[in-house]
């Protein structure tokens, strides 16, 4: 990852990058870790997978922005609102699920502050995947559950992503 660099949340708002999009953080442009074939190949899968089984129910889409907080924006690889897309240019309500995928460059120490920031939202299902290991772990407000095969679940409304579907 590159240096940060400070700007107004208008000018991030505006900008589009060539290679991927960026997190805002109060202030400063961070870049995020992806380009990788498994990196996509997850994201892709998890998005196409929502769009099909649950068409109708929910609205997934990869890399959107989601405004966590005023001044902090975050890009989770794949974010799932329930029901229709909504109007806008980016998430201003919690979604109910996003979803990390895990790149090999990724800190523990900033993995652990996007979940916090989701959660904090009020995103109800933090999902994080990694593809080195195959499993994922599911952050919710009353806990962790760490799914080495199987399904991530959530409930109210029950929705599923095998794992099989993914590797």
């Amino acid at each position: 990852m590159g240096t940060a660099t400070s700007i107004s949340v208008d000018e991030y708002l505006s900008t589009s990058y060539e290679d991927g999009d960026r997190e805002y953080v109060d202030g400063e442009i961070l870049e995020r870790n992806l380009g990788e074939f498994d990196h996509s190949d997850l994201q892709t899968a998890a998005a196409a997978y929502f769009r099909t089984r649950y068409k109708g129910t929910v609205w997934a889409g990869v890399e959107l922005r989601v405004e966590v907080r005023k001044a902090r924006f975050r890009v989770p690889d794949v974010t799932v609102i329930l029901g229709a897309r909504p109007a806008g240019r980016v998430a201003t309500e919690p979604p109910f699920i996003v979803i990390e995928v895990l790149s090999p460059e990724d800190r523990a120490s900033r993995v652990q502050e996007r979940i916090s920031d989701y959660l904090d939202f009020g995103i109800a299902n933090v999902w994080v995947i990694d593809p080195m290991t195959r499993t994922a772990v599911a952050y919710t407000s009353t806990g962790v559950v760490t799914v080495a095969e199987g399904s991530l679940r959530t409930s109210s409304p029950e929705i599923e992503l095998p794992l099989s579907e993914l590797f």
